[in-house]
């Protein structure tokens, strides 16, 4: 079978596409036929080994895992003796943000990890598209409380997670001022914003309105430039660790400390997101964003797209 192949830390370059060893399932696995995967942060960080704590998951010197990706979307191809929740055919998509071999055309994976069948009315592209971003958005909004009187503003409500986001937000009732550039403010207007900040044209640190919650879903700005905005008792929570780490440090802070806090999401229910994006889909209140495509034969130059952090939502390989 066709692959992605990295045996070094590094830019896209690193990356080629090689012919492996089709993989068997043991007696808890499933083989799947991938159709459909995403390059994502996730990835990028695990390619470029950045932030440098990636080498201690993946490897200190070198990938131990060299081949990439983290989720997929694909049909279920033979089943392990033990298997007793899948069949021959089923549709189904799966997410591992440790890396599970994805960006390839086949793939192994545990009947009790995070795979399900998804939704019928989603295209292999579109089933990809709905999980990494979709994953780490919930797990935003699964660590405060909302109800439908608070104010939220989201920085970064283009990306994979940001899209995801706003329409979680917007389902919980809340009213979300969102932060995009020019090009995308009909995107943003359709997936439900009350408010829209064109961040080529205002820096949204000086809006006049104060939130409960600020979730910057890209990382690029921190709890110092937004803490004027939030109320007395608003909650800033990044996706990112921040200049020096400190949203970690400050989250623990929080812990201790009244008034303006921030939290720092350790996502880790994933068969829990999976469900809930379900829902959101069979309901008609999620539609992941796709940016673009690109076949298994240029994983470089999707890579290469995806690093230049202008990507909108999502970024999908075909097999």
């Amino acid at each position: 079978m066709k692959a992605a192949f990295f045996t070094q830390y590094g830019p896209p370059e690193v990356l080629s596409v090689r012919e492996v060893e089709k993989p068997a399932p043991n007696e808890n696995e499933v083989l799947v036929r991938v159709y459909a995967t995403t390059v994502n942060r996730t990835d990028c960080a695990n390619l470029t080994a950045q932030p440098f704590i990636m080498r201690f998951i993946n490897g200190l010197t070198k990938p131990r895992q060299p081949i990439p990706g983290t989720d997929f979307a694909g049909e279920i191809e033979a089943i392990g003796g033990n298997v007793q929740s899948f069949k021959v055919g089923d549709k189904v998509w799966g997410f591992g943000d440790y890396g599970i071999k994805s960006q390839a055309e086949y793939l192994c994976f545990p009947e009790g990890k995070a795979i399900a069948r998804f939704p019928d009315n989603l295209t292999y592209e579109q089933a990809a598209a709905s999980l990494e971003g979709a994953h780490y958005a919930y797990h935003f909004i699964n660590k405060v409380k909302l109800n439908p009187s608070q104010k939220v503003l989201v920085n970064g409500a283009t990306g994979a997670i940001g899209s995801a986001l706003l329409q979680f937000l917007k389902y919980h009732g809340l009213y979300v001022t969102a932060v995009c550039n020019t090009k995308n403010i009909g995107l943003i207007k359709s997936l439900g914003a009350d408010k829209i900040i064109d961040y080529t044209r205002q820096d949204f640190t000086t809006d006049d309105e104060k939130y409960d919650f600020i979730f910057d879903a890209v990382g690029k700005s921190t709890f110092g430039r937004c803490k004027p905005l939030l109320k007395a008792k608003g909650t800033y929570i990044s996706s990112e660790l921040g200049p020096g780490s400190q949203n970690v440090f400050l989250a623990l802070w929080g812990l201790w400390a009244s008034g303006k806090k921030v939290i720092f999401p350790i996502p880790s229910d994933i068969r829990g997101s999976m469900a809930f994006i379900r829902d959101l889909i069979e309901k008609g209140k999620f539609r992941p964003v796709i940016d673009r495509t690109y076949p298994l034969e240029e994983i470089a130059e999707a890579y290469r797209f995806v690093l230049t952090g202008q990507k909108t939502g999502n970024v999908v390989i075909t097999m």
